[in-house]
């Protein structure tokens, strides 16, 4: 329980390093063929911005990546947060007795870990950003360029909540992997984060199959006995955070930590 509470810790202050942004944007419709025609196209990300500034490859990557970080803390994140708390604690005593229940070595869970790797969802997201640059689809594109923004914040965050927490995984020391780095799951992290950034732009048609593979993903990780279930958990509700973020698109909506006599405080500011 206190490696929990530290995780939560930890997430929490990863989640609030930067300050961040919130407000809709809103589109009015000028006539009834305009709304018609708009109810055509597919669901875009949560306030997704018109039309945006032209740059190339890594200045877009650099500047979304600091807006990215700015949109986490909000009211959105806490209620993400909080949730993904509640269920880790509920878990964590039947951490053991679900581990022993699903380890094994069979072929149903074998593709997990490779479906849920960074390179494998960030290559995708290469893919579809190269796709909608050489086809001139920007949505395609913002959806490709958002997979890569959601897969390198999931890594960054997960592995460094691992570096503090240390919490032990299941398998022994003379394991493949270092017993130390399981709090959260870095693979639950990334398959959520990706699976909310399409469901964000495609809608929940997309959504519902996407949220299907992170979760055999996340299985897959106490299958191959390398995370406990809150490991899972935590790195789901994480991802979720981070992917709901990273789609949070045209806010102007900042929040910033500052120092107060008893430590810091979140200051918000619209404008």
């Amino acid at each position: 329980m206190r490696t929990l509470t530290l995780a939560v810790a930890v997430t929490l202050l990863l989640a609030s390093a930067t300050r961040t942004a919130a407000q809709d944007s809103t589109i009015p419709a000028s006539s009834s063929a305009a709304v018609a025609q708009q109810q055509q196209n597919p669901p875009a990300a949560v306030g997704e911005e018109a039309a945006k500034p032209t740059r190339g490859f890594f200045s877009s990557l650099g500047h979304n990546l600091a807006d990215d970080v700015k949109h986490i803390p909000r009211r959105n994140s806490v209620y993400w947060l909080a949730g993904g708390i509640a269920a880790a604690y509920a878990v964590h005593p039947a951490d053991r007795t679900l581990n022993a229940h699903l380890v094994g070595h069979s072929n149903p869970f074998v593709l997990g870990d490779y479906i849920g790797s960074m390179f494998t969802i960030g290559g995708a997201g290469i893919a579809a950003y190269t796709v909608g640059r050489l086809d001139h689809s920007p949505r395609a594109q913002h959806l490709g360029m958002d997979e890569i923004e959601g897969v390198l914040l999931a890594e960054g965050i997960s592995e460094g909540a691992k570096q503090i927490v240390r919490r032990k995984r299941p398998v022994p020391p003379s394991g493949p992997l270092h017993s130390g780095f399981s709090m959260p799951s870095g693979h639950a992290t990334i398959s959520f984060t990706a699976a909310t950034i399409l469901q964000q732009h495609l809608g929940y048609k997309a959504g519902v199959p996407t949220y299907l593979i992170a979760s055999y993903v996340a299985m897959s990780r106490l299958h191959d006995n390398v995370h406990w279930a809150s490991d899972v958990v935590m790195g789901a509700a994480t991802g979720i955070i981070i992917g709901r973020s990273v789609t949070w698109h045209g806010r102007n909506f900042y929040g910033q930590l500052q120092p107060t006599p008893g430590g810091f405080a979140v200051a918000i500011a619209t404008r």
